[in-house]
């Protein structure tokens, strides 16, 4: 009898909300130039979990993903199909999030991109602020410029972006969605938009992300060429799946890749013109913040 009392009593007491849990998947390939310090970030941002899918890196992007494997902040996956298939890839992750790892809100990022809150001082205090019928938030995407022979570091040295910032076919850049985590969804190529939400309630102007391509020629030389290699393989995408990697990459089998990174680089004459104009903005949080930070897993 007294036990039956206390599962009356506690049903009936209120249950505590659980408390937010953000959960990053990142798919990734020979990123070990930015992976660390996108991790990193997003971790002072109020990201909580990491959920990596490595599609066939050969260089130390596995070994840098293992290390916050090994500190409990990642679940690694090893891809090792080669034809580029986003969408189930990104959907299997961001599914994982919500059934295995407890994710409230799921953002699915690729390393190039830092995601910055527009209102509050973290991405936590963002999404937190949200009205509870809201389950998509739009973030619009801002290019930062590639600086003509410099050495530096992509933080230190690309503290420039454009104020509106276009794709290689001249299309306004496409902007990136964070959703509530749902064990259903559907993550379209490209992270542009995601199915498995009725209504679809959608916010905008509360997220901003930071995207940072072109960071040396090599970087871009062997991501277009494993890009567009892969697919070309894939036989289950549309034909305007991927449009802006396929034309970079018909520009490489042309022999203009070269040509075109040099189109997108910038000297300092064309950085200071471009202030002038209004074309161009000085942008240097990131930098200020990846300093402050010590950029190793704990």
């Amino acid at each position: 009898m007294l036990s039956r009392l206390k599962r009356a009593l506690r049903r009936r007491l209120p249950r505590k909300p659980k408390p937010m849990k953000i959960v990053m998947t990142l798919l990734v390939r020979d990123e070990q130039d930015i992976v660390r310090a996108n991790i990193e970030f997003h971790r002072a941002m109020g990201v909580d979990f990491f959920i990596a899918t490595d599609n066939k890196s050969v260089d130390a992007t596995a070994e840098i993903l293992k290390e916050y494997e090994r500190a409990g902040l990642l679940h690694y996956i090893y891809e090792g199909t080669d034809d580029y298939n986003q969408t189930e890839w990104v959907t299997r992750m961001a599914r994982m999030a919500a059934t295995k790892f407890d994710a409230t809100w799921v953002i699915n990022n690729d390393a190039d991109e830092f995601w910055w809150p527009m209102n509050y001082p973290d991405l936590r205090a963002e999404l937190a602020a949200l009205p509870q019928e809201v389950v998509i938030v739009e973030a619009g995407r801002y290019n930062f410029v590639p600086v003509d022979g410099s050495a530096d570091s992509f933080s230190t040295a690309m503290i420039y972006r454009e104020k509106a910032s276009l794709n290689a076919v001249g299309k306004p850049l496409p902007p990136k969605v964070a959703h509530r985590a749902n064990p259903g969804v559907k993550v379209a190529q490209g992270n542009h938009g995601v199915w498995g939400f009725n209504p679809a309630t959608k916010a905008a102007g509360k997220i901003e992300i930071q995207h940072f391509p072109l960071r040396s020629y090599a970087q871009f030389e062997n991501k277009i060429i494993k890009g567009g290699q892969a697919y070309e393989r894939n036989k289950t995408l549309g034909d305007t799946a991927g449009s802006t990697w396929k034309r970079l990459y018909e520009e490489y089998k042309q022999g203009n890749l070269m040509s075109y990174y040099k189109q997108e680089e910038y000297s300092s004459e064309r950085i200071q013109k471009g202030l002038e104009s209004g074309e161009l903005l000085t942008e240097a949080r990131l930098p200020e913040l990846l300093n402050t930070l010590n950029i190793k897993p704990k």
